[in-house]
């Protein structure tokens, strides 16, 4: 899978929401930085080309919809995120999480008991 810029993602997310949509209802979902229709259409376009957007054609004017799931997504982002930072290691992540406070022991706890589960 292609990596996504930052803009890219947050249309991604736009269209995850959405389900599927003209270039103006994603447009109608950004608060921020608002960019222009044609900047936004563009970036719609790239993302049909990286694989991860399709449309449907009505007339001159596409409907989108995303082609890889937000799970799909999430699973490849954590995969490299934990490869490029962590060596690949799931211990690691967690320590980190550890030591940054933001992982309770009851939380642990909880990993643990599903790990065990999932046996």
């Amino acid at each position: 899978m292609e990596k996504l810029t930052n803009k890219e993602e947050e249309i991604m997310h736009i269209l995850w929401k959405l389900e599927k949509a003209f270039v103006k209802d994603v447009l109608n979902e950004i608060k921020i930085d608002k960019p222009h229709y044609n900047t936004l259409s563009t970036i719609i376009r790239n993302l049909e080309d990286k694989g991860y957007v399709g449309y449907t054609a009505y007339g001159k004017t596409h409907q989108y919809y995303p082609i890889v799931t937000k799970e799909a997504y999430r699973k490849g982002f954590m995969n490299t995120a934990i490869s490029n930072y962590f060596n690949d290691s799931y211990k690691n992540v967690v320590s980190f999480f550890a030591k940054e406070e933001k992982i309770s022991v009851t939380e642990l706890k909880e990993i643990i008991d599903l790990i065990e589960k999932n046996k």
